[in-house]
């Protein structure tokens, strides 16, 4: 372990025995390094690691805070790293991993959306019909997703769904199956995804979501073959 990571450890190990607490600002830099038994420069890195992170804030000329540690905000490191994945297997994983998780956060959400929550999803629907370009395809694809993981009211799965589906593989799929010609099956399957959640039907949203990104998933491995 390098001393830039036992830094981290100790700045850790404060955080979660609540000595600083979430919103909190840490002690002065000299202060917090002699406190934890740490040289500056060890410290000074740990902070910039913790910060990229989400889990530290640092504010210039004020000092350095806790952030609020809320899943949106430590799950942006997630989603920044999938954007830049170029490796074929580790993007598989990600769609494995969205098709175990994005049906059941649909299937909830059938039971929990609002009556506003599902007109912006049909709104996104509309966008995605219109569409005259792949970024507008992207947008609205973007959205709708979003708007069903919100509808779950679960933060944490929620925020782990959207880190998953980073909007540079977005992109590159919606730009495929144009290439393919094959962009109203996957409008088709949108729009059979909204319409179990508008009948409120949860086992036909999951069956509805899993059909879709299986489809996806299909379609990407079938493109690492050629």
């Amino acid at each position: 372990m390098s001393v830039t990571d036992d830094a981290i450890l100790e700045i850790k190990r404060l955080i979660i025995s609540g000595r600083i607490g979430p919103g909190e600002k840490l002690p002065r830099e000299s202060e917090l390094a002699a406190q934890l038994g740490l040289s500056r420069s060890s410290l000074r890195e740990a902070v910039r690691a913790l910060a990229l992170i989400g889990v530290l804030n640092t504010r210039q000329g004020d000092g350095t805070y806790v952030t609020g540690l809320g899943p949106p905000l430590l799950l942006e490191a997630t989603s920044f790293v999938a954007d830049f994945l170029q490796d074929h297997r580790a993007l598989l994983e990600l769609l494995e991993v969205r098709r175990l998780l994005e049906p059941t956060a649909t299937a909830l959400a059938a039971v929990r959306i609002s009556e506003l929550e599902l007109s912006r999803l049909l709104e996104c629907r509309r966008r995605m019909d219109s569409a005259s370009t792949v970024a507008e395809l992207v947008e609205a694809d973007d959205e709708f997703h979003d708007v069903i993981v919100d509808a779950t009211g679960q933060a944490t799965l929620a925020s782990l769904i959207k880190s998953l589906a980073g909007r540079t593989l977005r992109a590159r799929i919606w730009r495929g199956l144009a290439d393919e010609g094959a962009l109203e099956q996957t409008k088709r399957a949108h729009a059979a995804i909204y319409k179990a959640i508008e009948d409120r039907d949860a086992e036909l949203a999951r069956a509805a979501a899993t059909m879709h990104i299986t489809e996806v998933e299909f379609w990407f491995r079938s493109r690492l073959r050629l």
